[in-house]
């Protein structure tokens, strides 16, 4: 009897220590990734949306990417409907995430609606790296919810700092958004493949810039990752044949 409680113990006492690490790396996404929310807030007034639609569109959509490209391609003079197209682009890749988390997760059929709102880059990568099903909810909760409520503070709080301040092109903080993303998709490239795809992404979009209404290069930058993809393909099987 008592080795068992021991052992009881034991089990308890590594399982809390799992939760920890789980909690402690959650926390240090959701808190790093969340204070971005800030330069949105920022870029978001400087491209002329009102406090009211900046707060919305992190309330409602909340994905950092489609959100930096939806008021980027409006401060650039692009149409609202050219905007929200590259924005619901770069959105699609979380119906991904979705399809392997829904499985992982197997969260109850009552909470999968609001569960899909916190379903983005950073939630996914925390739960997918965890090792249980128990540790991958407890990574996506966290991640969720601390990402969730540091985002829209830091966008309401950049919002109101971009209004104080004035006009943000003088300042350069039109670069704030891009400049972040940028530092948030750099230690994600570690492949030849995916180095490949990103400049190639680089070179259209700007290429094309200063052709294109605002907010379709960042379409057809796109093309980038199946154009590479061939490529890579077509060179696999050249060395196959020899």
């Amino acid at each position: 009897m008592a080795d068992r409680t021991a052992l009881e113990d034991e089990d308890v006492d590594i399982g809390g220590k799992a939760d920890r690490a789980v909690v402690r790396d959650a926390l240090g996404v959701g808190v790093a990734v969340g204070l971005s929310g800030f330069a949105f807030g920022v870029t978001s007034a400087g491209s002329g949306l009102t406090l009211l639609q900046t707060c919305a569109l992190s309330l409602l959509v909340f994905t950092g990417a489609s959100q930096f490209a939806l008021v980027g391609a409006l401060a650039a003079g692009g149409g609202p409907f050219t905007a929200a197209a590259g924005a619901l682009f770069l959105g699609v890749r979380n119906a991904f995430y979705g399809l392997r988390l829904s499985q992982l997760l197997a969260l109850p059929r009552a909470v999968r609606p609001f569960a899909a709102q916190w379903v983005i880059d950073e939630t996914a990568a925390v739960a997918l790296a965890q090792p249980t099903r128990r540790a991958a909810r407890l990574g996506f909760v966290v991640t969720g919810l601390t990402l969730y409520l540091l985002w829209n503070l830091t966008t309401l709080l950049g919002a109101l700092g971009a209004e104080a301040i004035g006009d943000t092109d003088a300042w350069g903080l039109d670069a704030a958004g891009p400049a972040v993303f940028l530092a948030l998709l750099a230690p994600m490239l570690k492949s030849g493949t995916e180095r490949a795809v990103a400049g190639l992404a680089v070179l259209l979009g700007l290429g094309l810039l200063p052709v294109l209404p605002a907010g379709v290069p960042v379409l057809l930058a796109a093309l980038a990752a199946p154009a590479v993809l061939w490529a890579d393909g077509r060179r696999r099987g050249r060395g196959d044949e020899r």
